[in-house]
């Protein structure tokens, strides 16, 4: 009789259909929009002040008169370029600290009015002496952007990480669009626009100062929305937080009965904030390698930043490509009209499918062609202007031949750009072990890539300058600069290659340990 029911039961658990466990899909919450706005508005400031006088700096420089030859501008031009970024060197890390102390408003307030106030003393700049010691002030104001990426991980969770982070480099390169193109239209305004200009005595002796005031305004919109709208983010744990049961109806448990309440009427959460790791215990060798790959990419492109307005400038006999100030800009703002696109639309799709370590090698990747095709483009200039001369109709089809391909190799350098500092920030953010661990991974990347700019300019300008000097065959002449740019990238991809998966995935935040209070109190 038993067998039988046994073999009844048997039978029965064999009819039993398997269950299913549906996939639960996560959501992503909603953006804080009236956090992230006012610091939007705050981190466009300084990639406009850095990039303000990119379009006019190589004229800016030749009217001081410090260069002996025109073939010494460059290396005057990246003296004042790199001044930015050494000044930032020294002080981002105090910055970062301070920030810790007094909370992230404060020192974003500061900030901004440091640059607010060094952008006009560039506009009045008469000397070389004068406009580098701006450049040098107004970099080291410049903390913002390590104290932005700690507020993003502050405000944000795993569902909307990458969007938020990739707020950071598309504000830059909308910035550097901006600023870009501010720059190329309001430089030297009583020579540009005579009908408007030409009679104001302040614009003629001061050429640079109306590109400087344009660009103070979005720095002032940013100061007031860090003044009246950012709501500080710094949070001090406590040690024991204790919590009244906000639900005391019995429920069911899978530990007990359906009388064990879900939460005890008085309960403590201690919280135990963990503490910050040495560095030694910090510099992992996946972190290595992830600085290492970051320092070489951001190496390169700080090189061809830096590079192209004074390259794009050059009479195209000498390698360059022979555009005024105006044209400049307009090549360095027209492609932020795809950023906003390939930055909130493209990207986090790519991330959430692929992961950020393969949107990074792709960054990489898509960056060659813009750093090997574009100094082939001095043959072409070079074509343009031997042309006009002689046929206009031969040089207007070739004139719009090589606008579209700077367009096109511009838009591949700015969705590069998206895609590797983006995917960086990231996998940087993603490594450290604690949320007490972010501060040092902030701080010690943003010194990597204030170190770069310094190196970079100075690297890119000397080199320019002595290519285009000496009748050296190919790779050693005007592509040099350009070639070691290309050797760097592939380096960096290189490096790339050994970083494991595991970057994919945010490791730092520890969940609170709920415990009795009999537990607390003992």
């Amino acid at each position: 009789m038993s067998q039988s029911n046994d073999d009844q039961v048997a039978g029965g658990a064999q009819e039993l259909p398997e269950a299913r466990v549906e996939p639960v899909e996560v959501k992503e919450t909603p953006l804080p929009w009236a956090q992230l706005l006012p610091l939007v508005a705050v981190r466009l400031s300084e990639p406009i002040t850095m990039t303000l006088i990119l379009p006019f700096m190589y004229k800016m420089v030749e009217g001081f008169g410090i260069a002996e030859t025109p073939k010494d501008i460059s290396f005057y031009a990246s003296m004042l370029f790199t001044s930015f970024s050494i000044s930032q060197t020294f002080t981002v890390f105090y910055w970062g600290r301070l920030s810790d102390r007094i909370g992230r408003r404060p020192v974003l307030i500061y900030g901004t009015t440091g640059i607010l106030i060094t952008s006009l003393l560039i506009g009045f700049s008469k000397t070389f002496t004068m406009a580098l010691l701006a450049r040098s002030l107004a970099g080291a104001f410049t903390g913002n952007a390590v104290v932005m990426k700690t507020v993003i991980a502050e405000i944000a969770d795993d569902t909307n990480r990458a969007r938020m982070m990739s707020f950071l480099p598309l504000t830059w390169n909308a910035g550097s669009m901006i600023g870009a193109g501010i720059g190329g239209i309001f430089a030297e305004p009583a020579t540009q626009y005579p009908g408007v200009f030409g009679n104001s005595k302040l614009f003629t002796y001061f050429p640079y100062l109306l590109p400087c005031l344009v660009g103070s305004i979005v720095t002032i919109v940013g100061l007031f929305s860090g003044i009246f709208k950012f709501k500080e983010t710094l949070v001090r744990p406590t040690e024991i937080i204790h919590v009244e049961a906000a639900n005391e109806q019995p429920a069911a448990s899978a530990s007990g009965t359906e009388s064990t309440p879900l939460l005890a009427q008085s309960a403590t959460v201690r919280s135990n904030p963990a503490k910050p790791k040495s560095t030694k215990e910090l510099l992992t060798p996946t972190v290595i390698r992830v600085m290492l790959t970051n320092a070489s990419m951001y190496l390169a492109f700080i090189m061809c930043d830096q590079l192209y307005p004074v390259f794009a400038a050059t009479n195209p006999r000498d390698g360059g490509l022979g555009l005024d100030p105006p044209r400049i800009g307009l090549s360095l703002a027209v492609e932020g009209l795809v950023v906003v696109y390939i930055q909130l639309y493209i990207y986090p799709r790519l991330e959430r499918k692929y992961g950020v370590l393969y949107c990074y090698r792709q960054g990489l990747k898509c960056v060659l062609p813009y750093l090997v095709v574009m100094p082939f483009l001095s043959i072409l200039a070079l074509r343009v202007q031997d042309r006009a001369e002689t046929s206009a109709s031969s040089a207007t089809f070739e004139y719009v031949v090589m606008w579209i391909i700077i367009m096109s190799l511009m838009t591949t350098r700015v969705t590069s750009s998206v895609l590797t500092f983006t995917s960086v920030n990231l996998m940087i953010t993603n490594l450290a072990p604690t949320r007490a661990d972010l501060g040092f991974m902030n701080g010690a990347q943003q010194v990597a890539m204030s170190v770069t700019r310094v190196v970079g300019p100075i690297i890119s300008g000397t080199l320019w300058s002595w290519s285009i000097k000496h009748s050296l065959p190919f790779p050693f002449n005007s592509h040099l600069v350009w070639m070691l740019s290309t050797v760097l990238i592939l380096v960096g991809l290189r490096v790339s290659l050994r970083i494991p998966e595991s970057v994919n995935v945010f490791a730092a935040g520890q969940p609170p340990v709920v415990v009795s209070s009999e537990d607390a109190e003992g």
